[in-house]
C-alpha cells in the first residue's frame, strides 16, 4: 500500500496532503505517521506555516473502522495516534491551515478543530458519526468550530453540517470552489510566512494560552469514554453493521438497549 500522505516544503510553506483511498481513513500506523510528520514540520526551521489538505473524495473520514473490527485492542494505539496528531497541530510551533473538501468526519474534525485557520470547499460537510460507529470522540475539537448546543445536536444525531452553515456559525474562514481551495490556502500561508517567524510562533503560543479550556485535556477525557464504549455490546453491534454493509445498526428495540444498562 502506498504512503497515506505526502509532505513537502516550498518557500517556507509546508504541505501535508492526505491520500489514502478510498476515503482517507487512517489506521493506527497511519495516524502515528501523520503525528510524526506534523512534528517534523514544526521542527523544521525552514517551515513557517503548514497547510493540511487532501486528495480524493473527501478530506478525512477519521479512523479505519475495519482495522478496529479485526483488532479492537488497537483502540489504544488509534487513540494515541489521534491525540498526538491533534496535539501537534494545535500546540506546534507554526500556524496550521486546514483546507478541507468533501466529507470531514471523525479524525478530520480533529484536524480542522486543532488547526488555526480552516478553509473549506463549497462541497465540504462536517460531521461526527461516532455514535453510529460504536465510538466517541471529536466533541472537544468540534467545539472550536461550532457553538455548544450545535455540537450536541450534531453529536447525538450524526447529522452533517454543510460548509455554508459552518461559515454562518463562524467556524471556518471562507468557502471556496474546490478548484480554488489549494491556491487560496497557499496565498493565505504566504501572507503569514512573510512575517517574523519568531513573532508568529510567539503569537500562536500566546493565543493557545488564553483559550477558554485546555483542548488536549478535554480530548483526553473523551478518549477515556471511547475506550469504555469499545467494551460495550452496542459498540460491537454498530461496528458489525457498518463493516458488513455500511449501514447503521438498529437500536430501536428497547430490550436490546437495556442490555447495556441504559
Amino acid at each position: 500500500m502506498s504512503a497515506p500522505f505526502s509532505a513537502e516544503v516550498s518557500d517556507h510553506i509546508g504541505e501535508i496532503i492526505l491520500n489514502r483511498p478510498p476515503v482517507n481513513a487512517f489506521d493506527s500506523a497511519g495516524w502515528a505517521a501523520l503525528a510524526r510528520a506534523v512534528d517534523d514540520m514544526n521542527a523544521d526551521r525552514q517551515v513557517r506555516v503548514l497547510i493540511i489538505r487532501a486528495e480524493g473524495r473527501g478530506f478525512c473520514a477519521g479512523v479505519d473502522i475495519k482495522e478496529l473490527q479485526r483488532h479492537p485492542e488497537r483502540i489504544i494505539e488509534v487513540n494515541r495516534g489521534n491525540y498526538d496528531t491533534f496535539r501537534a497541530i494545535h500546540r506546534g510551533r507554526v500556524p496550521v491551515i486546514a483546507a478541507a473538501h468533501g466529507f470531514v468526519l471523525g479524525g478530520g474534525i480533529g484536524i480542522c478543530g486543532g488547526a488555526d485557520i480552516v478553509l473549506a470547499s463549497d462541497c465540504a460537510s462536517f460531521g461526527v458519526p461516532e455514535v453510529d460507529r460504536g465510538a466517541l470522540g471529536g466533541g472537544a475539537h468540534l467545539q472550536r468550530l461550532f457553538p455548544l448546543q450545535k455540537v450536541r445536536q450534531m453529536y447525538f444525531t450524526g447529522d452533517p453540517v454543510s460548509a455554508a452553515e459552518a461559515f454562518r456559525f463562524g467556524g471556518i474562514e471562507a468557502v471556496l470552489p474546490r478548484a480554488e481551495l489549494a491556491d487560496a490556502a497557499r496565498v493565505l500561508a504566504a501572507k503569514i510566512a512573510a512575517k517574523s517567524p519568531a513573532m508568529i510562533s510567539l503569537a500562536k503560543e500566546a493565543l493557545n494560552g488564553v483559550e477558554a479550556a485546555d483542548l488536549e485535556a478535554q480530548y483526553r477525557w473523551e478518549q477515556g469514554f471511547t475506550a469504555q464504549a469499545y467494551l460495550m455490546a452496542d459498540s460491537q453491534a454498530a461496528r458489525d453493521a457498518f463493516v458488513a454493509d455500511g449501514r447503521t445498526a438498529d437500536f430501536s428495540n428497547k430490550a436490546r438497549m437495556s442490555r447495556n444498562g441504559r
